[in-house]
């Protein structure tokens, strides 16, 4: 990892970041991350995506694996899997600056057609290795266009699919392409997430996610269960508590509240769900919060 991609990422996180630390830009997709100060758990039911980490070190769960991502690795995640994450290095000398880009299952997709590569199996839904040199070089590549309006507009797409061809040709190639095989289980399931991810807050019906992903709803059971570690049922309960906690944290928003807004008909049993997923209710949590300074800036 080259000291010119660090400046660059620090230069834009330290002018864009927001009060937790996030920093959009106007690539869709594409974020920057910085912290100052080790952080709390994070949990997420993370999107397919590459995080390029510049600075810093951040422990990631996913099951019963923990993976520890250091400055100059690179973290891909192939499937929409469940995962607590921490930052632990982070300094106000010393931030920790990632760079993270959904992936795009078209560009993938349009990519191995283009390079005739071999179709491999489905590997381990998260994995981390070295960055690649070429990603890096793109990377900053696309970091030094993103304050130029004109620049962005036209060599977005151009830089982004450039990122996407180096991480098929690198390290990561073998774990990403099942992402690009059409009509595959991953991208069968993928229709289904995509639904329960728009409608978590509404009744779940199996059949229909068992149609938009063509399968029996048996078959989208054990496909599903397989790629993300969860059942489809599971798999909305967690996106509820997560919104849930998150309008709780961050806007402020009641537990009964929260609770109702994400799809709940009871509080008893949001309150039970909650504290078995974070360890605490949600009151107890909330009073937590108030008395917690940010620990990012």
């Amino acid at each position: 990892m080259t000291d010119t991609l660090l400046h660059a990422v620090r230069r834009y996180a330290d002018f864009h970041a927001d009060s937790n630390g996030v920093a959009a830009t106007p690539v869709p997709g594409l974020t920057v991350v910085r912290a100052t100060a080790p952080g709390e758990l994070q949990y997420a039911i993370s999107r397919p995506l590459i995080a390029v980490v510049v600075q810093g070190t951040k422990r990631v769960l996913t099951g019963r694996q923990r993976f520890d991502l250091r400055a100059g690795e690179s973290m891909l995640i192939t499937a929409d899997v469940p995962t607590v994450s921490q930052i632990t290095s982070a300094s106000a000398g010393a931030p920790y600056f990632s760079l993270v880009l959904d992936l795009d299952h078209s560009v993938i997709e349009q990519l191995i057609v283009e390079l005739n590569v071999a179709l491999e199996g489905q590997g381990a839904p998260l994995s981390i290795e070295p960055t690649d040199p070429e990603l890096a070089a793109t990377a900053l590549r696309l970091m030094k266009v993103l304050d130029q309006p004109t620049a962005v507009a036209i060599l977005q797409a151009q830089l982004v699919r450039e990122m996407h061809y180096w991480l098929l040709a690198g390290q990561h190639g073998p774990a990403i392409r099942s992402l690009g095989v059409a009509g595959s289980h991953v991208q069968r399931v993928s229709r289904a997430v995509a639904i329960i991810r728009a409608e978590y807050q509404r009744p779940l019906r199996v059949e229909r996610l068992a149609e938009a992903a063509g399968m029996s709803a048996s078959s989208l059971h054990q496909h599903f269960r397989s790629l993300t570690s969860l059942s489809p049922l599971q798999f909305q309960k967690q996106l509820r508590l997560i919104e849930a906690r998150r309008m709780m944290l961050s806007e402020g928003t009641s537990a009964s509240d929260a609770a109702y807004s994400v799809g709940y008909e009871s509080v008893p049993q949001f309150t039970r769900e909650y504290g078995r997923m974070f360890g605490a209710p949600p009151a107890r949590e909330i009073r937590q919060a108030k008395t917690r300074a940010p620990l990012t800036s």
